[in-house]
């Protein structure tokens, strides 16, 4: 018997809770899931109540997925992403606002690659920006 998501491929670019959490649910369901950390340290809840490679947290959420070390800032490690990415169904990142973008790495950049790709970014940080044009276009109009 298949599970729900068996053959759906995720590139895992999470880290701490949210995202670890959510893609170990894809997992379970099937899913075949590779978490990409930096070379140098890791997920930062590696260190957690832990030995600093590894911590009962960090075994948890990541449980059912493999693992790959790349560095994305560097033209080797982001080659080797972007050879991945053409072979997977979804891309989950959690970093800041831009930072995909900063990286050659955010949706207009990936769907070139893979135009079947689904790009999912969760963050913690907010982004105002756009919420804050709209207000004051907006206000603008209203006002004049």
């Amino acid at each position: 018997m298949s599970s729900a998501l068996s053959g759906l491929k995720i590139l895992d670019l999470t880290m701490n809770l949210p995202g670890p959490y959510m893609t170990w649910i894809l997992a379970l369901l099937g899913a075949d899931v590779i978490k990409v950390e930096n070379p140098s340290g890791g997920d930062y809840s590696r260190a957690l109540m832990g030995d600093g490679n590894s911590s009962p947290f960090f075994e948890a959420v990541n449980r059912n997925k493999k693992s790959v070390a790349l560095n994305l800032k560097h033209p080797e490690g982001k080659r080797i992403f972007l050879t991945l990415l053409k072979t997977y169904d979804l891309l989950i990142d959690g970093f800041r606002p831009g930072t995909m973008e900063r990286l050659g790495l955010g949706y207009d950049d990936t769907s070139k690659v893979n135009s079947r790709l689904i790009h999912v970014s969760i963050s913690g940080a907010l982004n105002l920006k756009p919420v804050m044009t709209s207000i004051i276009s907006r206000c603008q109009a209203y006002c004049l």
